[in-house]
């Protein structure tokens, strides 16, 4: 008889009742789909989300780079280093800000709106086939997304 140790101190009986973990994995597996889905078009995940942020947000006027992070939600020092990569391919621009002569505006050139277009299409149909198994309920967990997107983190943020 060989002894085992005793299973991890979890509130779960099966791990398949942790929604953490479950997040986890789906969520490895939708950018496993997004990734080979951006590839085509020479784009990483990040990449694709800040420059298509950008081209939408660049419509209402002028973007800073904190605007652009805090509406993709990333870290505003990789928001600066991915910006610096997009933009040596050619594919946004830093101009003055015309309101603000302490910050620069963002914006995609012609080539990166191009390249944004192409890339949300792959995106789009990406996430089509991924959530399919959702049927009518995807409404809902779009809404449940949302809710947990806007509540406060554990620290309070």
């Amino acid at each position: 008889m060989t002894d085992h140790p005793p299973r991890l101190a979890s509130g779960f009986t099966d791990a398949d009742e942790s929604p953490g973990l479950l997040l986890w994995q789906v969520t490895n597996r939708w950018q496993a789909a997004q990734r080979a889905a951006l590839k085509p078009h020479g784009l990483t995940h990040v990449q694709f989300v800040l420059l298509a942020s950008l081209s939408w947000l660049q419509a209402d006027g002028p973007v800073t780079q904190k605007q652009l992070a805090d509406h993709a939600a990333t870290d505003p020092m990789m928001t600066s280093q991915v910006l610096r990569a997009l933009e040596s391919r050619g594919l946004l621009h830093r101009l003055p800000h015309p309101h603000d002569r302490r910050a620069r505006a963002l914006a995609a050139t012609d080539e990166g709106r191009a390249l944004a277009d192409r890339a949300v299409a792959a995106v789009e149909a990406c996430d089509r086939a991924f959530f399919e198994p959702l049927g009518e309920d995807a409404g809902t967990f779009t809404t449940a997304l949302r809710s947990l997107r806007r509540a406060p983190g554990p620290t309070g943020e």
